[in-house]
């Protein structure tokens, strides 16, 4: 992969041909090394974004990963930060990596569980996720989204970045195209599934399901990625209100 610490090829096949679950559990001793892990900058931007809206009391990480979505709760959150994904392995990676609790720096709670399913009451402010939406299908995305709002207090706040997708006929989309494609063939002909789709996470979709799941949304340029041709944002950060 991009560096020499990161997965061998033997591995990323092994990973390919077992369950989404057991693939980041292999996946996890390597995963940030990989260009899979969401970039300091994208971390960056939407921390600069919400950090004039905080700060906030107790936050949540939607599928944690190694933690890095963890790193951005504890600029913004005051009391306690949960970080939340159903692979013990990357659960494993995120705890090493916040196993430290800088002076004023609120305390982490690492809870396995499945997305689909959240097991909590209204007791956060924000809610974050990054990375994460590809590996669930489209009719999975409602169960997602009604656990999250189950999880907010009133007035609290689902928030995401959500890149543009690449001009039709460009590189990157044929990219994408033909990594869903085999993706569809490779989950067609073998057991267990690898969920992962790059091309199913669309931003008028997700706004009519974050909506019918009770919550307001509202969307904001994220300008240091800047702008396409026609003026549309690159990515945009995703702010869905529990009102």
């Amino acid at each position: 992969m991009s560096t020499p610490h990161g997965p061998t090829f033997r591995e990323l096949a092994t990973q390919a041909l077992s369950s989404t679950r057991t693939g980041y559990d292999l996946l996890a001793p390597t995963f940030d090394h990989t260009p899979y892990r969401t970039s300091d900058r994208v971390l960056g931007a939407v921390t600069g974004a919400l950090r004039p809206l905080g700060p906030f009391r107790a936050g949540l990480d939607v599928c944690c990963g190694t933690g890095a979505g963890v790193g951005v709760l504890r600029e913004l959150c005051r009391e306690h930060v949960t970080g939340t994904d159903f692979s013990a392995g990357m659960l494993a990676r995120a705890r090493a990596a916040h196993a430290r609790t800088p002076a004023g720096s609120p305390e982490v709670h690492w809870v396995r569980a499945d997305a689909r399913a959240l097991p909590f009451g209204p007791a956060f402010d924000l809610a974050v996720s990054f990375g994460a939406f590809g590996h669930f299908l489209p009719a999975e995305r409602p169960a997602l989204f009604a656990g999250v709002h189950r999880a907010l207090r009133p007035g609290g706040r689902f928030v995401f970045p959500l890149p543009a997708p690449p001009p039709v006929g460009s590189r990157p989309y044929w990219e994408m195209w033909a990594f869903d494609a085999a993706m569809r063939v490779r989950n067609l002909l073998w057991r267990p599934r690898f969920i992962m789709y790059y091309r199913t996470f669309r931003l008028t979709d997700v706004v009519a399901e974050l909506t019918r799941s009770g919550f307001r949304v509202e969307l904001a340029p994220l300008e240091e990625f800047g702008r396409r041709p026609d003026g549309a944002p690159r990515c945009r950060m995703v702010t869905a209100l529990r009102t």
